[in-house]
């Protein structure tokens, strides 16, 4: 994987709710988890 790549905006978000949903599986979690690492940090907003 090269080290641009990053997780679109809309897999990040799915991925933010997989990991708060109680009734989602561990390995599920985990990737959800890599996905959320690989996404690109929010800019603040002033």
């Amino acid at each position: 994987m090269s080290r641009n790549e990053k997780t679109s905006k809309k897999v990040a978000l799915i991925a933010s709710k997989l990991l708060k949903d109680p009734k989602i599986s561990k390995a599920v979690k985990s990737v959800a988890a890599s996905a959320l690492t690989q996404a690109p940090d929010r800019k603040k907003a002033d």
